[in-house]
């Protein structure tokens, strides 16, 4: 289990977030980045696990702009409006800037080695793209992440590793936008896209309508592996 914890903005604001600590006590960052629904159970259970397997796991509050604290599941409709509301609100450019600042808090955590990676879901699949474009992060993985199509001119700024996890059905980010992604990122140095066949949006969302275990696992060893040898 993890604590509520704060973190300050270069301007000296604060927002919320969720940190869970190895049983060691110290090991490398991971900046978990929220889905649609804000810092809710999946999201928590997310950050555990990565500490579980000895990284230092934050998850930042990216709404709090909108509303502090929003949290939702993908079981009413009502809250389904609510995420798409948030969704539409956003501000990406801002939210950057908090992806940026929880990095930076990440750091300074008692225990953190100072490397610091990230992986996100949904809207934070996309964060997690920019954030190996916009940040100093030292590595990221990317679930199922919408829009990185309308932003492939970024790649260029990429120098550290990048994992994006694909899945071909994605009801969200259709084929043409998944070609697009490939024809722009397959020959990069630092950038892997997985393909999940046949595989819907949120397949790695625990309890969700489209979780599949077989290839949420094989995408979570990919990212275990990718933080283990690119922030050891």
């Amino acid at each position: 289990m993890g604590l509520n914890t704060t973190i300050t903005t270069k301007s000296g604001e604060e927002f919320g977030g969720y940190l869970a600590m190895p049983k060691s006590g110290k090991g490398p960052g991971v900046v978990v980045i929220q889905e649609i629904f804000g810092v809710n159970d999946v999201m928590r259970g997310t950050a555990d696990w990565l500490a579980s397997e000895g990284f230092v796991a934050l998850c930042p509050d990216l709404f709090w702009r909108i509303e502090p604290g929003i949290e939702l599941t993908d079981k009413t409709e009502a809250d389904w409006g609510r995420a798409f509301e948030c969704f539409k609100a956003f501000d990406v450019a801002k939210g950057m800037e908090d992806v940026q600042a929880t990095i930076d808090a990440l750091r300074q955590v008692d225990g953190c080695t100072g490397k610091v990676g990230a992986t996100g879901y949904c809207l934070g699949g996309l964060l997690a793209y920019l954030t190996m474009t916009r940040t100093d992060a030292d590595a990221a993985s990317g679930y199922y992440g919408v829009g990185i199509a309308d932003m492939l001119d970024e790649s260029q700024s990429i120098t550290g590793p990048l994992i994006l996890h694909v899945p071909t059905a994605d009801g969200f980010v259709p084929p043409e936008q998944q070609q697009a992604m490939h024809s722009a990122l397959d020959g990069h140095d630092h950038v892997t896209l997985y393909d999940y066949e046949g595989q819907d949006h949120a397949f790695a969302r625990q309890g969700g309508e489209h979780y599949d275990q077989a290839s949420a696992d094989l995408a979570n060893g990919r990212t275990l592996d990718l933080f283990r040898k690119a922030l050891g």
